[in-house]
């Protein structure tokens, strides 16, 4: 298991009295198991409606639930590497290596990465979430809609399985566990292949795979709005930004809507966040940068039309967010 962990960082100190924050960062199994209960068994649900209804018209929209619901698991991933789902760590540890292996993304890597996330938030060089060139239009929605979302996932796991680590956010002693840990996952992927191919079943194809894969852009959303077009300096508050939206996509997405408040103090658990949000917002007399998905996504394609790129606007400046107009995010990158 990687040595790092998120579960204690402080991102932000003095904004909060610190019994009240040890209060908000209590852990609950019974919450933590409720939810992943509810994800699961919705999983479950739309799995088996859709085995019944291939052929028919109403598959497609249980194709595309299904698959939204596989790629948001990543949210309970992200709180499994927290370790703040459940009381016990070691059950934080297994359900994550499992969901992990369900997305693609092995638990013990999406650690360190997000260890180092969290560390240096929007730093260009540090930020294990950063690790690519400034955005363009093309590169943008390549990502956005999932195609090299899914080519760089399989590409970096691959690499693994050759012994190539070249993330300079992992340390030296903690590549062999990469590489074992990549190489772990592409057996139990290969011996799935395997079985496949004996029995004639398209079956991970049809309810894991496929579905997953095309219904990424949903999941991007989130994804995407959490931190871009924000300022690069050190400072949570600035650099992070709520989502608002509805209760069902923040069900989906274990209140990682509350990103602001969930960077600034990574200990409190997701069932936490909408209480440690308003305390946050008591505390700053004001929001924080909050947008909805779909203003979030019209600006950014506004900003970076015309053959601008992520890089012409300075790292210390804000050029998407709420009320901003085009002319003073143009503004902006000219200051």
């Amino acid at each position: 298991m990687a040595e790092r962990s998120v579960d204690d960082f402080v991102g932000r100190r003095g904004l909060l009295e610190p019994q009240r924050l040890k209060a908000l960062s209590a852990r609950s199994t019974l919450r933590g198991s409720l939810h992943m209960a509810s994800h699961l068994g919705a999983l479950a649900v739309t799995g088996w409606l859709l085995s019944q209804s291939w052929g028919a018209w109403w598959a497609a929209p249980l194709f595309i639930a299904h698959g939204v619901l596989i790629n948001f698991l990543y949210a309970a991933q992200h709180e499994l590497s927290h370790n703040t789902v459940f009381g016990p760590r070691w059950l934080n540890e297994w359900f994550g290596r499992a969901i992990g292996f369900v997305q693609l993304y092995p638990r013990d890597f999406d650690q360190i990465q997000h260890f180092a996330h969290h560390r240096h938030t929007q730093d260009w060089e540090k930020d294990g979430e950063l690790t690519r060139p400034p955005y363009t239009l093309s590169s943008y929605l390549l990502w956005f809609t999932g195609v090299t979302y899914w080519q760089s996932r399989i590409a970096r796991l691959l690499r693994f399985v050759r012994g190539v680590v070249t993330e300079p956010y992992i340390r030296d002693k903690d590549k062999p566990l990469i590489v074992r840990e990549g190489r772990l996952h592409m057996a139990g992927y290969c011996v799935i292949g395997g079985l496949s191919l004996w029995f004639e079943s398209w079956a991970a194809v049809l309810y894991w795979l496929a579905p997953m894969m095309l219904t990424k852009i949903v999941h991007q959303l989130q994804n995407t709005s959490e931190h871009l077009g924000l300022s690069h300096l050190p400072n949570t508050l600035e650099n992070t930004r709520t989502m608002r939206t509805n209760p069902v996509m923040r069900w989906l997405a274990w209140n990682m809507q509350y990103h602001t408040a969930h960077h600034t103090f990574p200990s409190v658990p997701f069932h936490k966040l909408p209480d440690l949000h308003r305390e946050i917002v008591g505390a700053m007399g004001r929001e924080p940068h909050t947008m909805g998905y779909f203003a979030f996504q019209a600006q950014v394609i506004s900003r970076l039309w015309n053959g601008r790129s992520e890089a012409d606007y300075p790292d210390d400046a804000v050029w998407i967010a709420e009320g901003l107009d085009a002319d003073a995010a143009v503004g902006a990158r000219q200051t």
